[in-house]
């Protein structure tokens, strides 16, 4: 059997030989008889440790999965997921083998196509042509395959693109309030600043309020860089910017020099007819940066996502070069390359479906839409108006997307929601630690995306009864 090579070998500690019981296996360390038995090493403290790790921030979500395991019976609106029965274990092997005939078609020699699968890869990823060809068919954005980045899910390319533009601490990234915690966790682990601005009623951030944001952290001494935003059926509100808030908040990141990150998970679940474009698609000054996920549109276990970077940065002696080439030099340092068996899956299911995934979720899209129907509905017809008046409770009314938000009299902390989960059988989402600076402490979050409509109908009965109980 042929050796590993020396940089796997390194990394793993012993030869494949060795690992497999093959010839010349490393020994086993064994204490010398009569040597001192040295006590194991004291516990870390979490104070030497990286501050982050200290942050409620982490263990709001860590607790949120705990919960959800300790009770497997309740009806959980709390996890955004996709729902399970739009797959199958055959469709891996299906979308891989479209993968491989795109391959042959091509041309690639058997040994090309091998090499291509279980080498490691191009960091910037081997699927571009095909995710760029999907951008143009699904939301009419002309970008060149050069100028993406395929990464180990969205998440990854937030640490990428954050790591990027802020150069030190006196950078900060203005973030929508509530906002997605995988951005704020994200600048936590990297140890930089975040700045709310507050959403708007269902519409996204105010773009004037986004300008006062900039200003007033110009005037502190600090560095506005970007701006991160989910304009569609935002992650945890439901909000969504109107056509003309796109524009508006597009010629005041401008005027305020900065750059848009702007984060697409939700874009295809709408209920009403017809999508509003991406910022990306008004895009007219490269000041967008496009960060695009598989796991809604495809399947979450692929862990597959990618970022749009066109933006031209400047090097020594005028070199040019795209935001995306500096991504990856980032990427060669974390993730190395993304994997190309989840790039090959997903590029076989895009091929499959003629580069156009609006078409293929059609099922999803309605599925989803009548689910946030039902939970709408269910919730007005157990709280009518006048209760809703007594009780003052109210709820948001999103046009598409996974979530929405109940507004309720009473803490809807960690400690409420196992109380409903013990004795309600419902489980949902506390909104506190989505507002960076504070607050949200009587919302919640409801997500529709896993449930059936017959489970959001018990779970929103069992969600009533605990909302009564709690006010009283």
């Amino acid at each position: 059997m042929t050796a590993a090579p020396a940089r796997d070998t390194a990394r793993g500690g012993a030869s494949a030989a060795a690992r497999e019981g093959g010839p010349n296996p490393v020994p086993p360390v064994v204490p010398t008889t009569g040597a001192p038995v040295l006590p194991p090493v004291a516990p870390i403290p979490l104070a030497d440790l990286h501050g982050s790790l200290a942050d409620p921030l982490l263990d709001a979500m860590t607790f949120l999965n705990e919960v959800t395991e300790r009770y497997p019976d309740a009806v959980s609106f709390a996890p955004g997921r996709p729902y399970e029965g739009f797959f199958e274990p055959e469709q891996v092997h299906e979308h891989l083998d479209a993968y491989l005939a795109h391959l042959a078609e091509r041309g690639l020699s058997r040994a090309a196509v091998r090499t291509a699968l279980f080498q490691y890869g191009p960091t910037k990823g081997i699927i571009a042509d095909l995710v760029a060809r999907t951008l143009a068919n699904d939301e009419g954005l002309d970008v060149p395959a050069e100028s993406l980045v395929l990464t180990v899910g969205a998440q990854e390319g937030m640490l990428l693109v954050l790591r990027a533009l802020c150069a030190d601490q006196d950078d900060v990234l203005l973030v929508s309030s509530p906002c997605y915690v995988g951005v704020t966790g994200a600048a936590r682990l990297l140890g930089l600043s975040t700045v709310p601005v507050p959403e708007g009623p269902d519409h996204g951030p105010d773009p004037e309020a986004v300008a006062a944001a900039a200003r007033e952290a110009r005037a502190a001494g600090r560095r506005p860089r970007a701006l991160y935003v989910v304009p569609d059926f935002a992650n945890p509100s439901g909000a969504s910017m109107p056509t003309p808030a796109r524009i508006r908040l597009l010629d005041v990141a401008a005027a305020e020099g900065l750059l848009v990150v702007e984060d697409n998970p939700y874009g295809f679940f709408t209920r009403e007819p017809g999508a509003r474009p991406t910022l990306k698609a008004l895009d007219r000054r490269r000041q967008v940066v496009y960060l695009g996920s598989f796991a809604k549109t495809c399947f979450p276990g692929a862990r597959l996502g990618y970022v749009v970077a066109d933006q031209q940065v400047a090097g020594p002696g005028g070199r040019l070069s795209l935001l995306a080439d500096e991504l990856a030099k980032l990427k060669s340092m974390t993730t190395v390359n993304t994997p190309a068996l989840s790039q090959a899956v997903i590029g076989g299911m895009l091929l499959r479906n003629d580069c156009r995934l609006r078409r293929a979720n059609a099922p999803a899209t309605a599925f989803y839409a009548a689910n946030l129907e039902t939970l709408l509905s269910e919730l007005e017809r157990h709280f009518p108006a006048p209760e809703r008046a007594r009780l003052g409770l109210d709820w948001n009314r999103p046009e598409g997307g996974f979530f929405a938000v109940l507004n309720v009299p009473f803490t809807a902390d960690e400690a409420a929601m196992e109380r409903c989960a013990r004795g309600y059988g419902v489980l949902w989402t506390p909104m506190a630690p989505f507002y960076p600076a504070g607050g949200g402490e009587r919302r919640l979050r409801l997500s529709i995306s896993s449930l059936t409509e017959p489970e959001i109908v018990a779970g929103v009965a069992g969600l009533a009864r605990f909302v009564r109980d709690e006010a009283r």
